[in-house]
């Protein structure tokens, strides 16, 4: 018996609208949407079932991301991706590990709807225009538009230095070897002058309301003993897992010249559910 092809392909819808939306949880949702959809279609009527699945996935993904727009607006505090937890072989696929990393959803996360879509299907999915265009109900060449601006506008704002794997991985292990002793020259060493913390508790776990600047006032945050502190993957990067005080934590770094400089702090516990099972992610 013929796999179905929604199934064959689901591990590449998950992908794309997670990659849309920053959220593991809605994206689940807009596949169960695009598979009742899916069931209801004259399956001899399409020609080409994965482009056909990725085109629904996405238009019920701009239809979700139009409405958390509006609801993220009353969101406490800093909102920052669901993380998931991967295997390291998602790193082997260096564009797929860098389009689904915290720090690059971030950065998607300033774009509009539509911008987003197009950014994500051109750059990551390297879909046609003429595709990207029909999914997301714009001209083939608005799309090319779109297209180029959207890749300005991340190209501003993503980190400045390619950092190799082996390089974030050994400052990756040394900060959170200074999170386990507790110490704060230790901190102090592994971060940049200028580091910044963004932490995401969603009124729901302790956390910083806004953006902290500079090493010293980082590390006398962090520079806490009291705590089990585990290297993990997450988003296809090597990462950290904070456990204190029955408090969960996920932490992702953004490394340049040997140095964090920035930090994704996510401990709003409804976002902290899928760290126990590795996510299956496509391009």
């Amino acid at each position: 018996m013929t796999q179905d092809p929604f199934v064959a392909h689901r591990s590449l819808l998950f992908t794309v609208a997670y990659e849309m939306l920053g959220s593991a949880a809605d994206a689940e949702d807009v596949l169960q949407e695009s598979w009742l959809r899916w069931a209801d279609v004259d399956r001899s009527q399409v020609q080409d079932p994965r482009a056909y699945l990725v085109r629904t996935v996405t238009r019920q993904a701009l239809n979700r991301l139009r409405t958390m727009s509006r609801s993220r607006e009353d969101y406490v505090g800093q909102w920052l991706p669901e993380p998931l937890l991967t295997s390291p072989d998602v790193a082997e696929d260096v564009e797929l590990a860098e389009s689904v990393s915290i720090a690059m959803l971030t950065v998607l996360e300033t774009l509009g709807p539509t911008e987003r879509a197009v950014f994500v299907l051109r750059e990551v999915f390297e879909m046609p225009y003429g595709e990207i265009a029909e999914a997301t109900g714009k001209s083939a060449a608005a799309v090319r538009q779109i297209a180029r601006r959207a890749r300005e506008h991340v190209a501003a704002r993503r980190p400045r230095v390619p950092v190799s794997r082996s390089e974030q991985q050994a400052v990756v292990e040394r900060f959170l070897a200074a999170l386990r002793t507790g110490q704060l020259q230790e901190l102090l060493d592994v971060m940049a002058p200028d580091v910044v913390l963004i932490a995401d508790g969603g009124g729901l776990a302790a956390a910083a309301p806004a953006p902290v600047h500079g090493a010293e006032l980082v590390a006398n945050l962090l520079a806490r003993p009291d705590r089990v502190v585990s290297a993990v993957w997450l988003n296809g990067a090597p990462a950290g897992r904070i456990e204190m005080d029955g408090r969960l934590a996920a932490v992702s770094l953004v490394v340049e010249n040997g140095k964090v400089t920035r930090i994704h702090a996510m401990a709003n516990p409804r976002k902290l559910t899928r760290l126990d099972e590795p996510a299956e992610l496509a391009r």
